[in-house]
């Protein structure tokens, strides 16, 4: 579980506000685009998670990048090299919206007794249900425990204090999700859910986790 976190600056205005799958496609292109001396075969191998972008909402659907925008990737350390070099300087097509990555940094990830992800999905019988928020919070206990993770795990809350109930549109289809928050965690268990994450859609910017310090940075 030797994993290390690529961030890379941007520069450009505007992103969609739900971006988690365009961002994902654009780096699959890019990887795609890249050829040898790659050996992914064209895909984004599954152990490198991604990270959505943060930015200001102007409440229409879109984000503006601010200084502290980053794009973030988390991948073994055998695989920094190669993403370090194909990501340095690229510029992404993200639903028509350029952005270039520059001046990337390695970072370390950071233990925390209390980690945040801004959207976590599981699948779902149904969404609309009242019953929904409940096999919500099973499904994570579950995953927490295929993991061995001995911690307990909250749905979010918004600023006006509802539930952090949130969307992913893929394609034509939306996927619901909730914010989460995992408290109680060892520094040996905070840096695994880090690593493994919880619920699906990993590539597209879900289940990515980070200690509550970071919050500000994680619109």
């Amino acid at each position: 579980m030797n994993f290390l976190e690529i961030q890379f600056q941007l520069r450009g205005k505007t992103l969609p506000a739900d971006h988690g799958y365009a961002l994902y496609s654009a780096v699959k292109q890019a990887v795609q685009n890249a050829g040898e001396p790659l050996t992914f075969s064209g895909n984004i191998p599954a152990d490198v998670r991604l990270c959505s972008i943060s930015g200001i909402p102007d409440k229409d659907g879109m984000i503006y990048l601010h200084r502290g925008s980053r794009l973030r990737l988390r991948c073994p350390v055998d695989q920094v090299q190669l993403w370090y070099q194909l990501m340095q300087n690229q510029v992404l097509d993200i639903r028509g919206h350029l952005i270039r990555l520059v001046q990337p940094q390695l970072t370390l990830p950071q233990a925390s007794e209390t980690l945040k992800a801004r959207l976590v999905t599981f699948k779902l019988e149904a969404i609309d249900h009242p019953d929904v928020p409940y096999y919500f919070l099973e499904s994570c206990k579950k995953g927490l425990n295929r993991l061995e993770i001995n911690a307990q795990a909250s749905i979010d809350s918004t600023p006006e204090g509802d539930l952090a109930r949130r969307t992913l549109q893929v394609k034509e289809k939306k996927i619901l999700g909730y914010g989460v928050v995992v408290e109680g965690l060892s520094d040996q268990d905070s840096l695994k859910l880090q690593w493994y994450g919880l619920g699906g859609r990993q590539h597209f910017g879900c289940g990515w986790f980070y200690p509550v310090r970071e919050d500000a940075d994680a619109a």
